[in-house]
């Protein structure tokens, strides 16, 4: 199969020009032809690219790792495949890569995830932990290379995520937010080390990544504390499954025992933290019941630290555990809680051209669920 869409010279894009100051919007940003496409690389065709507070902290640079500004920014993103690069003198001819096996052909719908590629032979990649590659973390979409607020994306063939068939084009947004948001939460539950039956408190449960963990949380058996603030971020929360809900701000200096209160008194088996500031992480330790598990998912920006007594770690028995994204495997197992219907993102679409209006909102946490950004 060879494509017959017309690939242009410029399109669209919303670039990190300089830290701390809005995106710039582009309708002339250079669009990589396919003869210049290495090869394992393919060009995308966006449809959909979603919005996360990880776009906030690489804009304002609140990580410190200097991304190669300008830069597009994005990391979730779903489209089509419109070239597939090829060597030799052939690169300039229409390719499709279907002759040579490659894991996705020319028209395919795909996903482009937080990291865009690994080597498949390191260490890390052996024993899958993928998401440790050396290789994974210098193609980091909207961080290290170009990403998804653009109408046109680079990734590699061996690491963009294949669409199920099951999954009709009308959903594509609703399946964008899965490709960071639900693929980070899910993991961070496949890790918590609770059973089917325990309780397991989600901080942020309103938020882009809570709301999908409470659905993956109760399709994997877990009782649910939601632990957020605001009475439409409750009234989502209650919808989606959760058994209890804590509102940190209503019960002020209450907010641990409260939570223990909410989960059987003894507070939750594992706690999955998927915010961006360092306090929930800490009133994490407090709460969660001996023998738990506290999961960090969330990337405070600056010099947030997690602050856990010595004594009490060994006293409770603590795991404590950092869970960064997911692999390729739990991207498929993902996908496939989406086929059966078990778990949705809710979401809200706005336009490319409304992206700093769609961070700021996200920064001043004004936002329930997810919003997607139509390319």
């Amino acid at each position: 199969m060879t494509s017959s869409v017309e690939i242009p010279t410029t399109a669209r894009a919303a670039i990190i020009k300089e830290f701390k100051q809005p995106l710039t919007i582009s309708t002339n940003y250079p669009v990589p032809s396919p003869s210049s496409l290495r090869p394992g690389e393919c060009l995308v065709k966006l449809e959909y690219a979603g919005c996360c507070h990880s776009d906030i902290h690489v804009r304002d640079n609140d990580w410190g790792a200097n991304s190669p500004v300008p830069i597009v920014g994005g990391h979730e993103g779903v489209g089509r495949v419109v070239a597939i690069g090829r060597a030799g003198a052939e690169a300039e001819t229409k390719y499709s890569g279907e002759e040579d096996g490659i894991r996705v052909k020319v028209g395919d719908r795909v996903g482009l995830k937080w990291f865009a590629n690994a080597c498949f032979k390191c260490e890390s990649c052996r024993t899958g932990r993928e998401t440790n590659c050396s290789v994974a973390r210098a193609t980091v979409h909207g961080y290290r290379i170009d990403g998804t607020f653009a109408d046109y994306a680079v990734s590699w063939t061996d690491y963009v995520t294949p669409i199920p068939e099951a999954i009709p084009d009308s959903d594509l947004p609703m399946i964008t937010p899965m490709l960071c948001a639900g693929l980070t939460i899910y993991k961070a539950l496949k890790v918590c080390n609770a059973k089917p039956g325990q309780w397991v408190s989600i901080s942020g449960a309103g938020g882009g990544l809570g709301h999908l963990g409470i659905q993956f949380a109760k399709a994997m058996g877990f009782r649910v504390v939601a632990i957020d603030t605001g009475a439409s971020k409750k009234s989502l929360c209650l919808s989606l499954g959760a058994d209890a809900w804590v509102d940190f701000i209503e019960t002020g200096e209450n907010f641990v025992k409260e939570v223990q209160r909410a989960a059987g008194g003894l507070g939750p088996h594992a706690a999955v933290v998927a915010v961006g500031h360092p306090l929930p992480f800490n009133q994490a330790v407090m709460y969660i019941r001996s023998a738990g598990t506290l999961v960090a998912v969330g990337m405070p920006g600056g010099a947030g630290s997690l602050n856990v007594p010595i004594t009490l770690m060994i006293a409770k028995t603590l795991t404590l555990i950092g869970s960064a994204t997911g692999t390729r495997q739990d991207m498929a197992e993902v996908l496939d809680f989406v086929v059966q219907g078990k778990v949705k993102c809710i979401y809200e679409e706005r336009k490319l051209e409304e992206v700093n209006e769609v961070l700021e909102e996200l920064a001043a946490g004004k936002v329930s669920g997810r919003i997607v950004l139509k390319m």
